[in-house]
C-alpha cells in the first residue's frame, strides 16, 4: 500500500538528512520527496511516499515522532486529499507535422510548452501520478530527451469549510514559527 504522509519540521540545517537517513536505517525506502517552506519561514512541509503495509506506516510514524525538529505529522492518504506531480520534459520536435501533434497533446493534457528550441520542446505538465505517467508513455514515441520530475505534494481536502485532519501532533510548533 502507498502512503502519503506530511511532516511539518522545523526549518534548520540537517533536517532533512537526519529524517531520510532514519528511515533508510530501519529499511524503509521513500518513493518520493518533496520539501519547502511553508507560509511561517520557520516552518518546512515535507511530502513523502512510502510503501508498505499498516505496519510500516506505524513504525515511520512512531520514528518521525522521535526527531526533536519534527512538529507535526499526517497520514494524508488517509483522508479526502489532493496530490500532484511536476515534470519538465524535452522530446524531440523538428518543425512541421510532429511539433503540431506534441502540441495538441500537450493542450489535451493541459500542460504547457515552456521553451522551444530548432529540434527540441520542453514541456511542463502538473497532475496526479497517473497522467503524469501516461504523458510520458504518450510522449516515448517522439523521443524523450531528458525529463525531470518533482517528487509528490498533497493536501487535505477541506469539508464544508472545516479543515478534514487526521494529523498526530508530536511536539508544539515553536512560539517564534507562529
Amino acid at each position: 500500500m502507498r502512503h502519503v504522509l506530511s511532516a511539518l519540521v522545523q526549518n534548520v540545517p540537517g533536517v532533512l538528512a537526519h529524517i531520510s537517513g532514519m528511515l533508510a536505517s530501519r529499511g524503509y525506502n521513500i518513493d518520493s520527496l518533496a520539501v519547502g517552506e511553508t507560509d511561517l519561514p520557520n516552518l518546512s512541509r515535507m511530502t513523502f511516499v512510502v510503501v508498505g503495509d499498516a505496519y510500516v506506516l506505524d513504525q515511520v510514524r512512531k520514528q518521525l515522532k522521535k526527531i526533536v525538529t519534527v512538529v507535526q505529522v499526517e497520514d494524508v492518504s488517509a483522508s479526502d486529499f489532493v496530490e500532484r506531480d511536476l515534470i519538465l520534459l524535452k522530446v524531440k520536435a523538428p518543425a512541421g507535422s510532429v511539433r503540431s501533434e506534441i502540441r495538441e497533446l500537450v493542450d489535451i493534457f493541459r500542460g504547457r510548452i515552456v521553451d522551444v528550441g530548432p529540434e527540441e520542446i520542453m514541456v511542463e505538465i502538473s497532475g496526479r501520478e497517473n497522467k503524469i505517467e501516461a504523458f510520458i508513455d504518450r510522449m516515448r514515441a517522439y523521443g524523450i530527451t531528458e525529463l525531470v520530475r518533482t517528487g509528490r505534494i498533497a493536501m487535505v481536502r477541506s469539508i464544508n469549510g472545516k479543515l478534514q485532519q487526521d494529523s498526530d501532533q508530536t511536539h508544539d510548533i515553536p512560539a517564534n514559527a507562529k
